[in-house]
């Protein structure tokens, strides 16, 4: 099947782009050291987990759901994490976990020395307060934080059973921000390191995005390293693994205008199916559109198909005024879009494409009525 043949709308994902993130990310762990695993917060679209297994096989979990599905589907070691386990789920995180971490003291104390008695190697996420990221809404290190113990609360130390620390500053960032926070973990933590076996170093290292200096985190890893031998460093990254990895493919299924402005209505929707560019917000790059000043010179706004009056983007220029039927691709919708999805207004749901090395294309799920009613019931 070829691509052309697809009708919209479709989620795709390009196995080569795929392959091109993973190998990058192979090649940051073999020459830092460090350990780097997946974190399906993501991406969880497991269907495609047979080409990661190629490169990695060991994952983060926040969710029973993501625990069992890493079991099921990657088969490597499992790091847990969520803002709090309870009665009813903890002995499934023991069963399946590699290592578990807690975040705050209370949790450790309730189910701590459980976890360690039931072999899984023990951490703590803790708090830098070291602040590298612009948009609040992503931002761990905010007064009034939820995530995580800061220096002031470990004055005693650490339960013996406790083997790592785990800290979460980064969004999409660099590795220079990297270095930032590790000098404020270490400022702030550095004396409880030589007790310990690990450091989780969390997600948010896009080094898979053009420009990002690898070689300089991997010189910030390895120092990292002589400084504290003996200790493994992880780094879970999401985005970094499906960036720019894949496409939202969709229709123009109408065009309004009102008091001039000008929207073309898409078969997908930005609240349903991209969350995130109302969340951020961020305007997705559009492969049809063209930069401002070229084409007609008319600002168009991209609308949702859904009854959200926000449910829009904008502004995009075209060679010509947006016809139905005509295709709008929404650039880079697999990390961060798939896993966030919703059936609102019953919208329907893309469907999920894999479009191999040699061009050709198989789905990987299509969606139907069945799949909202199931969700509903």
């Amino acid at each position: 099947m070829n691509k052309i043949d697809l009708p919209t709308p479709y989620f795709i994902v390009y196995e080569d782009r795929l392959r091109a993130n993973l190998s990058l990310i192979s090649d940051v762990a073999r020459r830092s050291g460090a350990k780097i695993i997946m974190a399906f917060k993501a991406n969880a679209l497991w269907r495609t987990f047979p080409i990661i297994r190629e490169y990695v096989r060991d994952c983060t979990a926040s969710s029973v759901n993501e625990l069992l599905l890493g079991a099921e589907e990657l088969g490597g070691d499992i790091h847990s994490y969520t803002p709090a386990y309870n009665d009813s789920n903890i002995d499934t995180f023991i069963e399946h976990s590699s290592h578990i971490t807690f975040n705050s003291l209370g949790q450790l104390g309730r189910y701590g020395r459980r976890a360690a008695q039931g072999g899984v190697s023990v951490g703590l996420r803790v708090n830098p307060r070291c602040s590298v990221i612009e948009t609040d809404l992503y931002n761990p290190a905010l007064p009034g934080s939820r995530f995580g113990v800061g220096a002031e609360d470990l004055a005693d130390g650490l339960p013996e059973y406790v083997e790592g620390l785990h800290f979460h500053a980064l969004c999409e960032s660099d590795s220079h921000d990297l270095e930032k926070v590790i000098e404020a973990f270490e400022h702030a933590f550095g004396h409880l390191l030589p007790s310990l076996k690990w450091v989780n170093m969390g997600g948010g290292h896009l080094m898979t995005r053009k420009g990002y200096d690898t070689d300089h985190l991997v010189a910030v890893l390895r120092a990292f390293r002589e400084r504290h031998p003996g200790l493994e460093v992880i780094l879970e990254p999401g985005s970094a693994f499906t960036w720019q990895t894949g496409d939202l493919v969709s229709s123009v299924v109408d065009v309004v205008d009102d008091r001039g402005i000008t929207t073309a209505i898409l078969d997908v929707s930005f609240a349903c199916h991209m969350p995130d560019t109302l969340e951020m917000p961020y305007l997705p790059a559009v492969a049809e559109s063209v930069a401002e000043g070229c084409g007609d010179g008319v600002a168009y706004r991209l609308g949702g198909n859904s009854c959200l009056s926000g449910d829009f983007k904008g502004d995009y220029f075209f060679e010509r005024r947006p016809q139905c039927g005509d295709i709008i691709t929404l650039r880079d919708m697999n990390h961060y879009t798939t896993v966030k999805t919703t059936m609102f207004n019953g919208v329907h749901h893309p469907d999920m494409v894999l479009c191999r090395a040699d061009g050709t294309c198989e789905y990987l799920r299509r969606f139907g009525y069945e799949d909202y009613k199931n969700r509903m019931s």
